[in-house]
């Protein structure tokens, strides 16, 4: 699977996330893998939610957003999470640009989350910086 994803903006958050650590190359890749993968299950969900409904286009409300954010507060950039909402999910669908922001909205806290538990896991090794381990030690710990 190719990451469609840009590891900069993945880099800011878990930097925001950080304090005063550093963030390994290895980490910010490894994260923006978790949440491409993470994104193309929520839109496989929020296909089944609109085909359900009768439509083709996926909204914000089947991701489960009432209230659209303004995508320019969003680190994460739009068109990568139009493709990432794309990768599993039948050609015939279309995504609206309030499915994107939302997407971008839902998948940019769950890349905060998953940074934050990462500079814990960093902080109690006793490390300076935060690796792939600490993310994938966080996936083993929570999913």
């Amino acid at each position: 699977m190719n990451v469609e994803l840009p590891f900069a903006p993945v880099d800011t958050i878990i930097r925001r996330n950080a304090g005063n650590l550093r963030v390994s190359a290895d980490a910010s890749k490894q994260l923006a893998t978790r949440i491409q993968e993470h994104g193309s299950e929520l839109a496989i969900d929020a296909a089944e939610e609109a085909t359900a409904d009768g439509r083709k286009t996926l909204m914000a409300q089947d991701f489960g957003v009432e209230r659209i954010v303004d995508k320019e507060g969003l680190e994460l950039p739009v068109a990568p999470v139009d493709r990432i909402a794309r990768l599993e999910i039948d050609d015939r669908y279309r995504v609206s640009m309030d499915a994107r922001v939302a997407l971008a909205d839902i998948l940019e806290d769950y890349a905060d989350n998953v940074a934050r538990a990462a500079a814990i896991l960093a902080h109690h090794a006793d490390r300076r910086t935060i690796t792939d381990d600490d993310i994938e030690t966080y996936f083993s710990l929570f999913e």
